[in-house]
């Protein structure tokens, strides 16, 4: 799989494009889910078309195929996951069923995006940012940094995905004073829009970015970790 690239405060108009289509397992949720807070802040519910992605911005809506059966369903991204090696996509109970396998537990699938989503929660729990033109820049304010093209190695842990570049240098800059790591953002173009995920780190082992996401998920709850071998 083609290695997305970052940039260490990364503000410019170059962007990586994220594969439209990917193919994996997909798995779905347990009947004990229901009702359940999501990652965006949702309250998960067996009915709705909803599922789980690591990566794409919450409001992002997919297709998925089944390839045993050819059935499909569209989905939008509304949770964080699957943490399961070789899983994809987490799948609410209904898609599942619209896609015939709900008793294998398991399917072989395809996801293609076909509406790029905001990247934004849909339920402001007043702890962190939200979005980016949230936050407030001075009129005087000066931002020296350097920006380096790499391929990075390890893990991170993501703060959040958003469209705006608004006031992005002084998150940044917020973020690197507050947990003393570097910060990241990784630029997306999806269907011709570009994202911009801010990430905290290189990590060079699982246990650091554990103990980093655990202080970090106190101020930011929907963060959660990069494995960067995986992208």
């Amino acid at each position: 799989m083609e290695k997305l690239v970052l940039l260490f405060f990364a503000i410019c108009a170059t962007g990586v494009v994220l594969a439209q289509t990917q193919t994996g397992k997909a798995s779905f949720y347990a009947d004990k889910f229901e009702g359940s807070p999501t990652a965006s802040g949702e309250k998960y519910k067996h009915s709705k078309l909803t599922a789980a992605h690591k990566t794409l911005p919450f409001g992002t809506k997919v297709k998925v195929t089944n390839l045993a059966n050819n059935e499909t369903v569209e989905v939008v991204i509304n949770d964080r996951g699957p943490y399961v090696e070789g899983r994809i996509i987490d799948l609410s109970k209904s898609a599942a069923e619209k896609l015939g396998f709900i008793n294998q537990g398991i399917a072989e699938v395809k996801i293609e995006v076909i509406d790029a989503g905001d990247g934004k929660s849909r339920a402001n729990k007043g702890e962190g940012p939200v979005s980016i033109d949230h936050v407030t820049v001075e009129e005087k304010e000066f931002y020296d940094f350097g920006i380096t093209r790499l391929l990075p190695k390890g893990f991170g842990v993501q703060i959040g995905t958003y469209q705006e570049l608004v006031n992005l240098m002084r998150l940044s800059d917020n973020l690197k004073n507050s947990y003393k790591k570097n910060v990241m953002v990784q630029v997306k173009v999806i269907n011709g829009v570009k994202y911009y995920s801010l990430i905290l780190g290189p990590l060079s082992t699982r246990p650091k970015a554990d103990e980093l996401l655990t202080e970090v998920k106190k101020k930011f709850p929907d963060s959660f970790i990069v494995d960067y071998s995986r992208l």
